[in-house]
């Protein structure tokens, strides 16, 4: 009796087919390893190249402030300041200085022929800003050249406050008087007055060369 044999080639299970892993997976892995690693050497290359230019600019830059320094000689920017205090010390003092020669030269515009002055007095005040007073002992030809010289005194702006005093006839029957006022700091300060005096000698030397015109 002929057996017939019917063989099945399906599988009871489904074949699954062996995946080989991925090399894909590893290669960018060591793609970017490789990247970062070239990119720390280059930062480290150019930080190293860095330094080592900065520290070379400093040395040139340190060289070349010696050289001028040298070039300026030290002893001579040294003698220099020396000066320079010096000068600044004497415009100090020389702008506290007090120049009396403003005051005989008002006195000389306002006072009268029939008033003289025998007598001159000033005192300083204790700051800058303090007025100067001023004493003065005189005579005049009766009361009426007091009252008349008292006028041109107060019409005077660079004496502050003028007082008479102390009126009285001599034996040849002139008064004797005293008189008092103050003068602003500024109108003696002695700066001022050398300014003044210089301004006076330009204007007089431009005169000199104006052409008269007929």
């Amino acid at each position: 009796m002929e057996q017939n044999f019917q063989t099945s080639f399906i599988p009871k299970k489904p074949i699954v087919a062996d995946r080989p892993v991925a090399a894909s997976s590893v290669g960018l892995f060591f793609t970017i390893s490789i990247f970062i690693l070239l990119t720390i050497l280059v930062s480290s290359g150019a930080l190293y190249f860095y330094r080592g230019l900065l520290t070379k600019n400093i040395a040139t830059m340190e060289n070349d402030l010696s050289l001028a320094k040298n070039r300026f000689e030290p002893s001579r920017i040294s003698e220099l300041g020396l000066i320079d205090k010096r000068l600044r010390a004497s415009t100090e003092v020389l702008a506290g200085h007090t120049a009396i020669s403003p005051i005989f030269e008002a006195l000389e515009k306002i006072t009268m022929k029939s008033v003289r002055f025998l007598n001159f007095e000033y005192q300083t005040g204790d700051g800058n800003d303090s007025d100067i007073m001023v004493k003065l002992s005189g005579m005049a030809v009766g009361y009426r050249s007091i009252a008349l010289q008292s006028d041109l005194f107060a019409e005077n702006k660079s004496f502050l406050n003028p007082i008479f005093s102390n009126l009285s006839l001599d034996n040849s029957g002139n008064v004797l008087f005293d008189l008092t006022f103050s003068v602003d700091p500024v109108f003696v300060n002695y700066k001022n007055t050398l300014l003044a005096e210089e301004k006076d000698k330009e204007s007089v030397s431009l005169e000199d060369f104006i052409p008269i015109q007929n």
